[in-house]
């Protein structure tokens, strides 16, 4: 039975990767922070660990708590939205509050869970459309887009050190979650269905690479 750990699944894009993973026969392993979010994973038949991404200490004993687990795909889906653009300068704990939760919990779980992928396999992170500087054509949410950026990076360069997996950062698309709001012109069903097709194609050509949740190549 192959395994997947998802980080931060306990609402939205993470749920829904929990249950069709957990449909189609995966073994899934899931992170939340708080009661509410464990026992919606484990409602699905999840294993569930409690983990605060944006706590170090919490992060720390992630390697501790999968010792000897074997993972055929891993994703880091855990992040946080800001609104307010350049207009607007971002207050300390909102700026820190998204730089832990969508990059230092990333750069923290990285080494600790990328050890344990089977050879050839993947680790994903849920990045945005939103990170890409060739395409950015307002501040809209301009700490989260820098913050997004900056994972973006993070995982390219990453992959250098881990020549055995594959690192890949994953732009779900406008999805209607809490972050994307009721407008957004994917449900969360289509989304999550759309990236697990592509993580299964993922290869050695999408290695360190920012992709749609088509596949598609976007511009940094």
């Amino acid at each position: 039975m192959p395994a997947v750990l998802l980080i931060g699944a306990s609402r939205g894009i993470g749920l829904e990767f929990a249950r069709q993973y957990r449909e189609v026969g995966w073994r899934v392993i899931a992170t939340a922070r708080d009661d509410a979010g464990l026992e919606r994973l484990s409602d699905l038949g999840c294993q569930t660990l409690r983990l605060d991404v944006a706590e170090p200490a919490s992060v720390s004993a992630l390697a501790w708590a999968l010792d000897g687990e074997q993972l055929d795909l891993a994703i880091y889906v855990a992040g946080v939205m800001q609104r307010e653009g350049a207009n607007t300068p971002p207050t300390q704990p909102d700026f820190d509050r998204l730089m832990r939760t969508n990059v230092l919990g990333a750069m923290q779980a990285l080494p600790q869970v990328a050890p344990l992928l089977k050879p050839g396999c993947t680790m994903a992170f849920i990045s945005s459309q939103m990170a890409s500087m060739a395409s950015a054509n307002s501040s809209y949410g301009w700490v989260y887009r820098a913050s997004k950026a900056a994972l973006n990076m993070a995982v390219h360069a990453a992959q250098a050190d881990y020549p055995d997996c594959v690192l890949l950062a994953l732009s779900p698309g406008w999805v209607q979650t809490d972050m994307g709001g009721p407008g957004a012109t994917l449900t969360a069903a289509d989304s999550v269905a759309r990236m697990r097709r592509t993580l299964a194609a993922a290869g050695q050509a999408h290695r360190g690479a920012f992709v749609d949740q088509d596949g598609q190549p976007l511009p940094w």
